[in-house]
């Protein structure tokens, strides 16, 4: 089978088992409160590549066959992921109207549920957590540095350098610090979870937590990049915001030329990492190879 054929197939299997999870995890729509719990469906089936789980279940499945056991974790990733997104489409911070090429949460259920959404998704994250047929330990520091990577020291704390820098002249320093909190540490965790539930000994993991860090990186300057030169119905939201807004951004401070090429140095520093790891990591090999060529 041709790898990238191979590659969508398995990303689709991986999607319907998360998908699985959050649909059973999830209140249903009509139940009471309704108005919280339709936002809250409705944001999370919007759509969405679902890559951060996926990342976590392709981890855990290099070393250990049965990728359920992991799956609750995957989907609480998912579900802190898009509570990410809810608020940051709010009026108060990117102000985005469109989200995956459908109304973002605000725009369709009012500002007071996105943000309630927002936050049930947060906090629902580390309950799902808990029920991963996993070890409890590792449960545990699943918990802890899910909380540390996504507050101030991570990906909160690269969404307020992110609004604080609109509208400024800023240098290499905190673009840096703005990709590296706002995105790649997210990324680089959900490796690091599936190895650390799969059992991958300190060398492989530390290998695809490297692999992690650099395609998370090359993720948000790609992300960057298409917002300029990309198709709106393929992305699914308003491009030339980032412009628009003065927004921070790779381009803004690198250049276009020079985004292109660390985008691709990055993904072939990623390929490299896991290179040792051989045929059980081709799926994250392959996953690397056309993440330069996505267009969403």
């Amino acid at each position: 089978m041709d790898r990238k054929v191979r590659l969508k197939k398995d990303m689709k299997e991986k999607q319907e088992l998360v998908n699985i999870i959050l649909d059973r995890y999830l209140p249903r729509k009509d139940e009471y409160p309704k108005s919280i719990h339709k936002a809250l469906r409705y944001s999370v089936f919007a759509g969405g590549k679902r890559l951060r789980p996926y990342l976590a279940m392709c981890a855990f499945q290099i070393y250990e066959p049965e990728v359920e056991k992991i799956t609750p974790v995957a989907a609480a990733i998912e579900m802190l992921h898009t509570f990410s997104l809810i608020h940051d489409d709010m009026p108060d911070l990117d102000n985005d109207e469109y989200r995956r090429g459908k109304k973002a949460t605000h725009a369709l259920f009012g500002e007071g549920e996105a943000l309630l959404a927002g936050d049930a998704l947060l906090v629902g994250a580390f309950e799902l957590i808990t029920y991963a047929e996993i070890k409890p330990k590792i449960r545990v520091q699943m918990v802890r540095e899910l909380a540390r990577e996504t507050g101030v020291a991570g990906l909160i704390g690269g969404q307020m350098v992110d609004i604080e820098s609109e509208g400024r002249k800023v240098d290499k320093k905190t673009i840096g610090y703005i990709h590296e909190n706002k995105t790649a540490k997210l990324i680089k965790l959900c490796l690091r979870f599936g190895a650390l539930a799969g059992g991958a000994p300190a060398d492989e993991q530390k290998a695809l937590e490297e692999y992690g860090h650099k395609i998370g990186l090359a993720f948000q300057i790609i992300d960057d990049l298409l917002d300029i030169e990309g198709d709106p119905d393929e992305m699914g939201k308003t491009v030339g915001k980032d412009a628009h807004v003065q927004k921070a951004t790779w381009p803004s401070v690198h250049g276009m030329a020079e985004s292109r090429r660390k985008a691709q140095e990055l993904i072939s520093q990623a390929r490299e990492a896991i290179a040792p790891l051989g045929e059980k990591a081709e799926i994250l090999d392959t996953l690397a190879e056309y993440m330069l060529t996505r267009k969403s």
